[in-house]
């Protein structure tokens, strides 16, 4: 029998009270749920770019490890409900499973309600400004009816009251003049690009900073189509070039042997401005380098090195255009290295812009603050 050594036991205060119950199985055991399983498979689905191999090969080996399934409900079982249900589909055409559209909505919609918990829905899916006009919160003025004006804002009791006072009490016979209705706010529409960075730097040193950018980018898509229909969203994704990346593909952004042209990127989102109508317009921008490379003479100079002042000048160009074109550049930046903020800090003060230095767990909730702020404030010129 092995002897206790007393010294190893731990020791506890003066009147420390111990509570003993009847230790029950199932409350200590690891997560064995359907909906819990079901969880983990979709954080490895966004860290794995949708790759639905990958992410049952990470699944399985979390289950071999802590035991996540059970004897009644296994990932083989998931797999086949995830199927019925219409999320996972056979890709006969290279022999293993993959996402639906369904899967690819139902992973914006599980961003948008982890990162932004908070949101509260919008009457019309427009922004709220201080001007008045036509919307649908109603203010306590009123004012004339005029052809054109929303009849379900009748001020009744302005109405009735102006034809009092016109007929003096001898009938009650309403006309055009005596109508009055309510005032409502403003509402406005916002036209918003989101550039990413694809650089190889987003997974170099062993932190993963696509996964949050990416997962922000599908809440952001997600927020915009559904409770602001009015608003446009576009994506533009940078590395040694830029281009433009659909909502349906969100999912999938990976990070490739980049550097980063953020001249590229913001030259791509102006352009795509400026075919928007919305008289609001603004980029989004979520890096965590410098900018390295550029392109001159057709030719892609680079320099990985430090910040060259060669391509710095340059996005600080660009970052003045779209200031004179009245676009906004609000970046969130995820690096700590105080030479790049002050770079950050340059560009931002350039445009005349905004900028916020983000944690990776904290980076969605900034953008989507920042989001309803800036629409809010913006109104009308």
């Amino acid at each position: 029998m092995t002897k206790m050594n007393p010294k190893n036991y731990p020791s506890y205060p003066s009147g420390f009270l111990f509570r003993y119950a009847q230790w029950v199985p199932a409350l200590y055991n690891k997560p064995q749920t359907q909906t819990q399983l079901r969880d983990i498979f979709e954080q490895l689905l966004l860290m794995t770019a949708g790759d639905v191999e990958e992410a049952l090969q990470w699944l399985n080996q979390l289950d071999q490890r802590y035991n996540l399934s059970n004897d009644r409900y296994g990932i083989g079982n998931l797999i086949e409900e995830l199927k019925r249900e219409g999320f996972l589909e056979d890709d006969e055409k290279h022999g293993k499973l993959s996402m639906t559209r369904k899967a690819e909505r139902a992973l914006r919609q599980k961003s948008l309600e982890e990162v932004f918990k908070n949101l509260k829905q919008a009457k019309s899916g427009q922004h709220k400004t201080p001007f008045i006009g036509k919307g649908d919160e109603r203010m306590p003025e009123s004012r004339a009816w005029k052809f054109g004006d929303d009849l379900n804002q009748l001020d009744i009791t302005k109405t009735l009251s102006n034809t009092y006072r016109r007929a003096g009490g001898e009938g009650w016979e309403l006309k055009e003049d005596d109508f009055e209705v309510f005032e409502t706010d403003h509402h406005t529409s916002t036209s918003t690009v989101l550039m990413i960075d694809l650089s190889h730097s987003m997974i170099l040193y062993g932190e993963d900073r696509i996964t949050p950018a990416r997962k922000t980018a599908m809440a952001l898509s997600e927020l915009i189509m559904t409770r602001y229909p009015k608003d446009t969203l576009d994506i533009v994704a940078f590395g040694n070039d830029a281009w433009e990346v659909a909502v349906k593909d969100l999912p999938y952004l990976q990070v490739g042997p980049f550097h980063t042209n953020t001249r590229a990127g913001l030259q791509r989102a102006r352009m795509i401005l400026s075919r928007r109508k919305n008289r609001n317009k603004q980029i989004f921008m979520i890096t965590d380098g410098k900018p390295s490379c550029h392109y001159e003479f057709g030719r892609l100079y680079k320099n990985p090195y430090g910040l060259d002042r060669k391509i710095v000048n340059k996005v600080l160009d660009e970052a003045v255009t779209c200031r004179r074109e009245g676009i906004t550049i609000t970046t969130f930046m995820i690096a700590k290295d105080g030479y790049l903020q002050h770079f950050i800090h340059e560009m931002t003060e350039a445009n005349a812009g905004r900028v916020y230095f983000a944690a990776l767990d904290n980076l969605g909730a900034f953008i989507f603050e920042d989001y309803a702020r800036n629409s809010k404030k913006r109104g009308v010129r």
